[in-house]
């Protein structure tokens, strides 16, 4: 599989990960021993990053529980920033979550280190506060992560790149959201920080509609764009919105999850082509220029 150099890290990610939202929701309910087939499986292929967060439900302790034991083989990305909404003593977004969040995922995990840890979609509020962004910091000081990110859009996001502090952007790229195009990439790219794609195929929502983390306005995003994809089989569609987010400059590595192991395959069959031909870009990034109202931020 295709690697690329993250950011100024000493990391080469590859350039599809697994991300591990589904298999912690209580919907989509997975056992430990079907967890590690799929993670198994997963690095097999040539995945080398997976991501997950303290807020992913039961996805931490599966990862722990299915592939501590090659943990050397992966790098290792989680997020923080929930409190009280996950468990925690204090409110969201509460620094004193921090040492608790971190020793509750690093527990989980199996692991005594995550290569990267991103503050979780909190605003830009929140960010100027400065005591989370510095507690943050204080753990890749002491070793416990090797590089701090952010994960967000919009405008939180803007601001969190241009704090100059972190690593890493985690941002929505994909063919019903693509404002970080045009508002955060290229500042992202200016300082030389690791990018990672979230919903890259839009959680596949054409066929996905209603169900848990299936955003509704993709929905209606993608009925007003009328892409002419949009018509062909799912499968030739999701491959269309994979290679469309690998092909977008400055993407380092874009996070896909499912809990169906021939899904994932079929992701990495679709990485493996490559970019998209230069024409099919123009004409979906066009047809999002055109179509795009002022309402369609990214979507957290």
């Amino acid at each position: 599989m295709e690697k690329r150099k993250f950011g100024q890290t000493d990391m080469n990610v590859s350039v599809l990960g697994f991300g591990s939202a589904e298999i912690g929701m209580d919907t989509a309910p997975i056992t430990s021993k079907e967890a590690e087939t799929l993670l198994g499986d997963v690095l097999d292929q040539g995945v080398n990053v997976i991501d997950t967060a303290s807020s992913y439900k039961a996805s931490e302790g599966l990862i722990g529980q299915a592939i501590s034991n090659r943990r050397r083989e992966y790098y290792l990305f989680s997020k923080l920033g929930e409190g009280e909404s996950v468990g925690l003593p204090y409110p969201d977004w509460d620094v004193r979550n921090v040492q608790p969040s971190i020793e509750r995922s690093l527990k989980d995990l199996k692991t005594d280190y995550l290569d990267l840890l991103l503050i979780h979609s909190c605003s830009e509020a929140v960010l100027r506060q400065g005591d989370l962004v510095e507690a943050v910091r204080k753990l890749k000081r002491d070793g416990v992560v090797r590089y701090i990110g952010y994960s967000g859009d919009s405008t939180d996001a803007l601001y969190a790149i241009r704090t100059d502090v972190f690593d890493a952007l985690e941002t929505s790229v994909n063919i019903a959201d693509q404002e970080a195009l045009s508002l955060t990439l290229t500042e992202a790219a200016k300082r030389s920080m690791g990018v990672i794609a979230k919903r890259p195929i839009a959680n596949a929502i054409w066929t996905r509609e209603g169900l848990e983390n299936a955003p509704d306005p993709y929905k209606e995003r993608l009925d007003k764009l009328d892409y002419p994809f949009m018509k062909q089989e799912s499968d030739a569609i999701a491959e269309k919105a994979l290679r469309f987010v690998l092909s977008v400059p400055y993407v380092d590595t874009a996070i896909v999850g499912t809990t169906n192991a021939s899904h994932f395959k079929d992701n990495v069959r679709y990485a493996a082509k490559g970019k998209l031909p230069d024409r099919e870009i123009l004409e979906i990034r066009n047809r999002w220029l055109e179509a795009c109202e002022p309402a369609w931020a990214g979507l957290k």
